[in-house]
């Protein structure tokens, strides 16, 4: 089990050798000169990472894709520390990006902590990177697998974001997820980020409750554009019938779009639940155009939720929303 980052050097190739992936990482760190890449052969690497290094591309060498090269960590947000506090949510991370124009490919990141109820929020990827994209990756975890940075402004509870971020200052990020597969039960796609999620697999965790759980929970700052668009993703489950729901606002501006998705039976007739949040009814966008499944049908959705018309869903197509990459903004 090694990881390996190829130098770049016109005059003769190198390769050096690290039996970490943050080892790898801190040697580009201390090398800019080195080209930003970095290869992991299959295995299973048991660390906690912090990638810091912007513009590198961190991929997976199997031929079995990711399922063979997996980063886990286990972490709960329950645990209580030394100094008699919980671990909370924002320290639990295996993975965390802080730096921009990142690429992961052929990659598994997991929080292997376990299920909600028994240990918390348990984030597998914590994701502040502007213009990062994961490219046939998975992420594996239970609730709150998935965090898109930028934390909301303001923390409801004391200490609600204590972690690596909690005090920096909020900034966009785009962010982009290609042919992943992503899985958990209760809210485990969350955070502020615009996000484009296209031909992704989602799929919820059976938790044994009444409502097995909620797949995205956007927290899409005010004034923004676009929070998160999924298109030609496909919601699956092991969950009985009727007992998810697509999403529901972690602030009242969340914004979640769904462009020819299917969507399985698991997913309630309601679709959308506001979180007890009333003005979210006004302030946030939830909406669909052109899904497939039998949990697609709109006639029991809100009246507060939106089934968008042709020419709606051209504004959040990826082709016609540059945006979405960050092509039209600067470094």
């Amino acid at each position: 089990m090694l990881v390996v980052t190829k130098a770049c050097d016109t005059k003769k190739s190198r390769i050096h050798t690290f039996f970490s992936l943050q080892e790898a990482l801190e040697y580009l760190t201390n090398h800019p000169e080195e080209e930003r890449k970095i290869l992991i052969q299959p295995g299973k690497y048991r660390e906690q990472v912090t990638v810091s290094v912007p513009g590198v591309e961190i991929m997976g060498t199997s031929s079995n894709a990711a399922k063979d090269t997996i980063i886990t960590y286990g972490l709960a947000a329950r645990e209580i520390l030394k100094d008699g506090r919980k671990r909370g949510t924002f320290r639990t991370y295996t993975f965390f990006i802080d730096a921009d124009d990142v690429t992961l490919r052929n990659l598994t990141i997991e929080n292997s902590a376990g299920p909600g109820p028994v240990s918390g929020q348990c984030i597998a990827l914590y994701a502040d990177g502007d213009r990062l994209t994961l490219d046939s990756c998975r992420l594996l975890g239970w609730m709150d697998t998935l965090f898109t940075a930028p934390l909301p402004p303001k923390e409801i509870e004391t200490n609600g974001f204590i972690g690596p971020k909690q005090f920096a200052a909020r900034r966009d990020t785009c962010q982009y997820y290609k042919d992943c597969y992503i899985e958990g039960e209760v809210d485990f796609i969350f955070g502020g980020a615009t996000a484009y999620f296209e031909n992704c697999t989602i799929y919820s965790k059976d938790i044994k409750q009444d409502v097995n759980g909620y797949v995205t929970a956007p927290s899409t700052p005010e004034g923004k554009k676009y929070g998160y668009v999924m298109e030609g993703c496909r919601f699956i489950s092991n969950c009985p019938d009727q007992t998810v729901y697509l999403g529901r606002p972690w602030r009242e501006w969340g914004k979640v779009v769904l462009l020819r998705c299917e969507i399985g039976p698991h997913i309630k007739s309601e679709g959308w639940d506001d979180w007890g949040k009333e003005q979210a009814h006004s302030r946030s966008f939830f909406a669909e155009y052109h899904c497939t499944g039998p949990g697609s049908a709109l006639s029991a959705r809100p009246v507060w939720c939106h089934e968008l018309d042709e020419k709606e869903a051209e504004e959040y197509r990826k082709e016609n929303v540059v945006y979405w990459l960050g092509t039209e903004r600067k470094r």
